[in-house]
C-alpha cells in the first residue's frame, strides 16, 4: 500500500510555474481472497510541468472490500473510486489556491459500458463536493491512463 505525502506533492507544485497543470484520477482493480472480493483503489496527482515540461505522478493506493454483487455494474467500487478522488481534490485544492484542478473520472459514458451506471451520481458528487465539472472518458487520460498505470504497475515519480 502507498500513501501519498501532501506536503511533498503541495512543495512540488508549489516550485513549478504558474502555468502548471493539476490532474486528478482514480482507478481500481478487483481481486479475490479466499472467498471475499476486494478492491485496490488507486488516486493519481498528475502534476504537469508549465504545461509543456513533463509530469510528475504521485500515487496513493488504498484497499478494501468490494460488496458490490455484480461485476460487470460496479456501482459501489465506482463510486469508491469517485469519493476517493473528491477526498483528494478537497486536502489539495485549498493548499493550491491558484492553480487550477481537474478532475478526471474512469467512467465511460456510453450506455453498453458497464461503468455507465454511475455515470449521473459520481458527476453530480464532484460537482457538489469539489465545485468542478469533472472530465469522463475519453477526455479522463489522469484516471483512465496515470491512475490505471499505478494500479497495475505500482511506479510514480
Amino acid at each position: 500500500m502507498t500513501r501519498i505525502n501532501l506536503d511533498e506533492v503541495v512543495d512540488y507544485i508549489n516550485s513549478t510555474g504558474p502555468a502548471t497543470r493539476i490532474y486528478l484520477g482514480a482507478d481500481s482493480i478487483r481481486y479475490k481472497v479466499d472467498r471475499a472480493w476486494w478492491a485496490e483503489y488507486t488516486v493519481a496527482v498528475v502534476v504537469h510541468r508549465d504545461g509543456r515540461h513533463g509530469c510528475r505522478i504521485f500515487g496513493d493506493v488504498t484497499q478494501e472490500r468490494d460488496y458490490d454483487q455484480r461485476a460487470d455494474r460496479p456501482t459501489l467500487r465506482l463510486m469508491n473510486e469517485v469519493y476517493r478522488v473528491s477526498e483528494m481534490y478537497l486536502a489539495l485544492a485549498p493548499r493550491v489556491l491558484d492553480r487550477e484542478i481537474e478532475v478526471h473520472l474512469d467512467i465511460n459514458p456510453a450506455e453498453m459500458a458497464g461503468s455507465s451506471c454511475v455515470i449521473s451520481q459520481a458527476i453530480g458528487y464532484i460537482r457538489g463536493t469539489c465545485n468542478v465539472v469533472p472530465f469522463v472518458k475519453p477526455d479522463a487520460f489522469a484516471a483512465s491512463y496515470a491512475a490505471d498505470r499505478i494500479a497495475r504497475y505500482g511506479t510514480t515519480g
